[in-house]
Formats: C-alpha cells, structure tokens, sequence
C-alpha cells in the first residue's frame, strides 16, 4: 500500500520543499489524529485546507489507516463529499527525530463544530439549517451505502465540515471499507480499521464485533447507526460521551424524533435506510431545504414556476438566516442567472441580497455577474438592469463601464421599444461620469442626438434634462459645439411644453459654460420669445431665465467698467430656487398600453392648455416631484416640429463629420444647425404706444381705371385716425392703373406696422365691384377686398338667371365655322 501511494503521489518522500501549498492556522479540532489547517495555494493565493497525519515510522498503523483514507477520497466523488485536491506523504524533521507525515489539500472547509459556533443560530432559524445540512450527509450516506456499497463505519459530528458557502459534506475515511455481503460464513472483519471509532459511535454489533451478523444485516445498519448518534450531537450541543446518552431525546425535535428512534434500532434490519429518510421525513419540509432544492434544479423547472419562485423569494429571503442567504443563496442565483437558467425576475432578488454585502464583497460576488447580463439579448434582464442601474452603478469601475457596460446599453438607443429607450438614456445619468471623452464625444452624444428628435416627447424632454446633467463631464470644445444648439435650436422649438421648459432649465443651470457674446446674441433672444408661450410654466421658467442671463450681462457690464479684462471668464450666477429642479427628470409618460400623441401640429393661440400628472410608471429623481404635462395644443410661435424620421442626418448632424457648417470648422456636426435668427413678430402692445406717439398718415386708396368697377367710398378722417395705419392696401387691377401705385406718405419707412402688413393680392382680371361702405362703419375702412380673377366674379358662378353656365374642364371643341357663336 505505501508502494502504491509512493507511485501515484507526487512529491511523496521529497519533502516540502516542493509542495506547492502553505500550510496556515491549524483548527482548534479535527477527526481522529488528523490535524485540520489552514492554507492557501502558492501559484494565486486560493484558500484551502490541509489536513496531516504523523507517525513515527511508515509502517505505523495510523499511517497505513490515513493512506486508506487517501486512496479513497481520491476516487470517490459526490457533491455532498469533500472535494480532494492533492495528497503528499514526507519526512519532516522533529528535533532529532525525523516524523512520517501524509498530507491532503482539499477545498477550503471548517469543522462543523467550530461553524456551529460561529453562525449562532436559534430557534427555527437553527432547525432549517440543521435540517438542510442533515439532509446533505444523508445523501453522501446513501451514496456510499446504497450507490457504492461501501461502509462510512464513523458517521459523528467531528467527520462533517462546512465549505464557504455553508454546505454540509463528509469526510474522515480512515475506516471507509467494502461491504462484503456474500462471504456471510467470513469471520474476517468487514472495518479493517474499526479500532478508529469511539465506542460511544459503535452500535451494539459491532462494539461485540459480531461480523456475521453484519454482514446479514443491510449495508447502511452502521452509518445509519452513526447518522443518528449526529442527530444527538447537534441538538444537544455537545459530543457524545456514552451510547446510553443516545436515549435522551428531550433536545429531539418532534418531526425528526420518529426517524431518529428508527436510525438508532437495536436491531440492525430494522434501521432506516438514508434513502427514506431524504424522501420521508418531515423534519426536511421548511422553507430553507425547499428553496435551496428548488434552485439547484432550476434549469429542469418551466418559466411558470420560475417566476412564480423568483416573485416570492425576496420575501422568503428576509425570513431565512443571512449568513445562509449571503454564502449559499446568492452564489447559486449568481451562477444560474449567468448561465440563463434564472428568469428577469431573479436579477431584482439577486440585488437585494447583494445589497446585504460590504461594498468589498458586492464587487467581487454579484459585480462580475451582472456586467456579463449586460451582454444578454433577453430584452427582460436588460429592463430589469436598468431599472436598478442606481443599485450597482456606483460600484462599477470606470474601464469596465467604458469597454463592457456601454457597448451593449448603447443598443438600446435605438431599440424599438420606447420603454427601453428612455430607460437606456436615464441609465446615462448614472453611467456617465464613467466614460472617456472618446466614448461621450463619438458615441455617447451621437445617440443623444437622435434622441432629441424622438417621436416620444417624453424621451425629447429627457435628452436635454440629460445633456444638462451631464455638460460638467463635456470637454470645452464639445460643450461649445452642442449645448447651444441642443438647447435653443431644439429644445425650445419642441412642440412639448415641458420639453420647452426644460430647454429654459438646462440654459439656466449651464450658465457658466456660455461667453457673454452667446448669452447676449443666441440665448437671451431666444428665451426672451418663451416669455408669451402658452404654457405658464414655461413662461414663469423664461422669466426667471431671462432675469438671470441679464444680471449675468450687468455683471459683465459692471467688470468692463471696472476694467477688469476677465469678465468673459465666468458668466454662472446663482440659479433661483425655481430652477433648481433640472437633476430631476421632467416627466416619463411612456407606458406599454400606448404613447400619448402630445406632440401633434400646433393650432391657434386661443386653445387652452391642460395639466395632468404623470402616469404612475413614471420614474422621477428623489429631487423632484416632476409633472407630466398634456399636449400644448396652441401655440402662437413660429416652432418647429421635431422631426419623426430616423434618418441619418438629424438636427445635430453626424458627429464624425467634421467638414459640415458654412465656414467648414471642426464642429462635430452640431453647426450645422441654424441659429434662431428669424424676426419674431413685435409686441403688439409696444408697437401700438409707438405708433400713438407716431403722426397719423391717411392713406388714400387707388382708383381703378376700369369703368365696370366703382371706386370704394373713402372712410371719414377720424376713421383714419383709428384705422388708418394698419389697414390692408387696395388689390393691383389688371388694367394699365393697376401699374400705378398707391401715394405714400413721407415718412412710410418709420410705420412700424409696415413690416408685418399683409402683401397685396395680385390678380390678372378686373376687380369685382365692391359694396358701398358706410360711412358709419369703422371697419370699413380694414375690410378685405373682394379677390379677382381671369373670369368674371364669383356671383356668375352658373346658379343665378341670366348667367351663362361656367366653361366645363378638360379638353373641348372650338367651333370655328361660325363667328356667331354657339
């Protein structure tokens, strides 16, 4: 037997020097002789345990024992069975006596005795757990008994330890031998080395070593024996002493006392089977064996099952024991939703859990998972990500963000779901101060981009909320690219009021960004126009902008007076409290019922604007308590309406085209973008009080030369002292008169009314003849005149008598055999 462990050991006899483990802490107990210690491998630090046997010479009975124990923990594996890793046998000097020492690495493990202690249950608590550690050295009993038949022959408490994550697995195979059922005449022992066990652990046939009746007896007569001597020892608290003690059952609990009285039989036949034992008892019917069942086969389970599991366990997890949540729970739902056997559901439970966890542990067990979920094409784990990116974000380093996070979110910018869409942008919020310029300049804006012309509003409004949070981590050059033309060029030209308001909000809070010569030329104009929208909300946004970016320009006035040259350098103020609400994200109307149509052609200025809140799927920041606006159906702005086509060349352009713009600069495709340069429409009021201080000028009207039309009766001099600065001028006829023009008075060019007068209609046929006018009327004098054209008036349209019926379309003959006519 040495011979062989010499041949199939490697290193054996060559001492330490090569052994590629170092040996740690021994544990305060371990099975038989053996000393447990500590350990950790030389090549990466792993952690795992060393077990060593010395003895004086080799052929020491110990020895020969522990190389049993070798061999067959070698060749026997199940997952309820000590995992073995390495073996070595050497000559290590003890003072001037040199010892025989065997040595197995395994998996790192603790005496179950010691992680008793150290985990401190109680109550029910304590009973699931034994419950579900009984139930794994049961199986590994049956196993060996039932699969393999072989004999464990020392089942107690000192031959079970505990793994990392708390399971239960057995060991101590000194005495592990055949069962040898045929020879049953054999006098021969069936444990060679039964001399090992204790005799509180022998039942009564084999502390009389009466071997044929062992070997009539079943094969699990002596671990279900030791099985039951466990039992006693984990619910008493202590090792057992005397077999007698056995017949103690007051620390028993009642749903495992009937199965215990069957383990400790006197007679042998008579001894339940661990098999039973796993597939009967009631003790192993709690919410703890059930759960960790359950996930071990969930691969084999339908999606019904699996959501309904996953949609109870967060409250079934706050119930079981955390110790037992963290170390054994969370890495097999780690492990089946990496490997695709756990459902969308599974990543909400796996964040609750992980949020239990230091923030040193959460990075090393749930981070690595839930950055490959990323790489998912399930559309649900996706949603599920994003809508707790807030969880883990944070957690996330910066190179994994930017090399395997981003590439797979930045799909869901152009997903076809909107959900997806406006979750992917808010996750941005989160995973932004993460990327690298390159990311954010080549891709991040791009999408954004397309975002801001969405065909949702609610994703419209979003993107500025978001370029506005997000402008602290632009470079100069980028910021001076986009954030104007995002926020004044679109923005403010959404047909969405909120998407407007939050164009205002994202100009306030980036105030520092901007020169004065762009506050005074590009934004004030085009906020100053917000301050007579339809929406009050954004007017009371405009006003507020508008006192700001002018007490920006005072102090800038203020500093050149004072000579100070570095007025330019900061233009911020500070933001009133009304605009202190942009972290917030504005609204979220997007549900999976339908999308609002909020966003359609804008009509009069007379229709009201309505306010309802938003849907209860709406997710908001904790800033705020953000409202979902409906749509603006009036607008008396010349806005234009987002465009709806994904196009390639939307509002911004494509980023990496640095040839765009009138001049050709490098401008990242945002330039090209016109400025909102077009004249609004004056004030009405203030045109008016300058038109009063203004000489009132009589316009005369034109006479036609045609005879058929008469002139109309001109108004009264104090209609024209009303009227007359901004009534229509007459139609051009089509006679040689119609070249004539209208007198103008000499100071023509100062009527301030004169830029916004509607063109005179042009008409090739003769006017029609007008109604006299009242001299009375004062509307007369403003009165649209009667349109003309090539035929003859409206009034001959064919119905009336003594009308000729009007020319029928399309082709026609022409008669040209008689001058007479028809």
């Amino acid at each position: 037997m040495f011979k062989f462990l010499k041949d199939v050991v490697a290193g054996s006899g060559s001492g330490l020097k090569d052994f590629p483990y170092t040996i740690g802490e021994p544990h305060a107990s371990a099975w038989g002789s053996w000393a447990h210690h500590r350990g950790a491998s030389k090549d990466d630090g792993s952690p795992v345990s060393i077990f060593s046997l010395s003895g004086s010479n080799p052929q020491d009975r110990h020895l020969v024992a522990g190389r049993n124990g070798v061999k067959r923990l070698r060749t026997v594996r199940h997952p309820n069975i000590l995992s073995f890793l390495h073996s070595t046998e050497a000559e290590v000097p003890d003072g001037p006596a040199v010892k025989h020492t065997i040595y197995i690495v395994t998996e790192p493990v603790t005496p179950l005795a010691e992680k008793i202690k150290e985990l401190n249950l109680g109550g029910t608590q304590r009973d699931e757990y034994f419950a579900w550690g009984l139930h794994q050295i049961s199986k590994a009993v049956s196993f060996l008994n039932n699969d393999c038949k072989l004999v464990h022959g020392n089942v107690c408490l000192a031959s079970v330890v505990v793994t990392q994550t708390l399971d239960w697995k057995l060991h101590a195979f000194d005495v592990l031998s055949e069962f040898d059922a045929n020879n049953e005449a054999a006098g021969s022992p069936v444990l060679q080395f039964e001399w090992l066990v204790g005799n509180q652990y022998k039942p009564m046939e084999l502390t009389k070593s009466d071997w044929a009746s062992i070997r009539k007896s079943p094969p699990w007569a002596i671990d279900s024996w030791g099985l039951g001597c466990l039992i006693y020892e984990l619910f008493s608290g202590g090792k057992l002493t005397r077999t007698e003690d056995l017949r103690n059952i007051a620390s028993i609990p009642k749903s495992l006392l009937p199965d215990y009285q069957k383990l400790l039989s006197s007679t042998p036949s008579r001894r339940m089977n661990p098999s039973k034992l796993i597939d009967n008892s009631e003790f192993f019917q709690n919410k703890l064996v059930e759960t960790i069942q359950f996930m071990e086969v969930l691969n084999l389970k339908d999606s019904v099952e699996k959501d309904s599991f996953f949609r109870k366990l967060p409250n079934i997890a706050e119930q079981l024991p955390r110790e037992i949540v963290l170390k054994k729970l969370l890495p097999v739902l780690a492990s089946a939703l990496e490997f695709g056997s756990a459902a969308a559901p599974a990543l909400t439970v796996l964040l609750k859990m992980g949020s239990w966890l230091p923030a040193d542990q959460f990075s090393a067990k749930v981070l690595p998972t839930i950055v490959k979920l990323f790489a998912s094409n399930d559309r649900a784990i996706r949603v599920s990500l994003l809508q707790h990116i807030d969880q883990f974000g944070e957690s996330l380093a910066a190179q994994t963000v930017d090399e395997q996070v981003f590439p797979h979110i930045a799909t869901g910018f152009s997903d076809t779901s909107s959900f997806l869409r406006e979750l992917t942008l808010k996750s941005m919020l989160v995973l932004a101060p993460k990327l690298s310029q390159r990311t954010i300049s080549g891709s991040l804006l791009k999408y954004l981009s397309k975002l801001q012309v969405d065909e949702e509003p609610a994703i419209r409004t979003n993107t500025t909320i978001l370029l506005g949070n997000i402008s602290n981590y632009m470079n100069d050059g980028t910021r001076k690219r986009v954030l104007i033309n995002a926020f004044t060029v679109r923005a403010l030209r959404d047909t969405f009021p909120p998407a407007r308001a939050a164009g205002i909000m994202a100009l306030s809070v980036t105030s520092s960004y901007y020169e004065m010569t762009e506050v005074a030329t590009r934004i004030l104009p085009n906020i100053v126009v917000l301050t007579f929208d339809p929406d009050s909300d954004v007017r009371t946004k405009a006003f507020q902008a508008t006192d700001q970016f002018l007490q920006i320009a005072k102090q800038h006035h203020e500093k050149l007076n004072s000579g100070d040259n570095r007025a330019a350098e900061s233009t911020g103020v500070q933001l009133k409290p009304g605009n202190t609400g942009l972290l917030g994200w504005a609204m979220s109307s997007i549900t999976q019922k339908g999308r609002p149509s909020d966003d359609g052609p804008v009509s009069t200025a007379n229709a009201s604007n309505s306010q309802v809140s938003a849907s209860p799927s709406a997710t908001s920041d904790a800033h705020s308590a953000p409202i979902a606006y409906a749509p603006s159906t009036s607008n008396s702005l010349d806005q234009t309406a987002p465009a709806l086509s994904s196009s390639s060349v939307d509002g911004w352009g494509e980023l990496e085209n640095d040839n765009q713009g009138e001049n050709g600069s490098d401008n990242e495709g945002w330039d090209d973008v016109d400025p909102f340069e077009e004249k609004s429409p004056p004030s009405l009021l203030s045109n008016i009080q300058a038109a009063q201080k203004r000489p009132v000028v009589q316009l005369k009207q034109p006479i036609p030369s045609s005879s058929r039309s008469n002139p109309p009766m001109a108004p009264k001099a104090e209609d024209d002292a009303l009227w007359g600065p901004m009534a229509a001028p007459a139609p051009k006829g089509a006679s040689k008169s119609a070249d004539k023009k209208p007198p103008v008075s000499h100071n023509d060019a100062d009527d301030l009314w004169g830029s916004i007068a509607a063109p005179q209609p042009k008409s090739s046929g003769r006017p029609s003849k007008p109604a006299a006018a009242n001299s009375d009327d004062l509307w007369g004098a403003i009165a649209a005149p009667p349109p003309a054209t090539k035929a003859r008036p409206l009034a001959s349209s064919g119905r009336g008598r003594g009308t000729k019926p009007a020319p029928k379309l399309g082709a026609q003959r022409i008669g040209r055999t008689s001058s007479t006519g028809m």
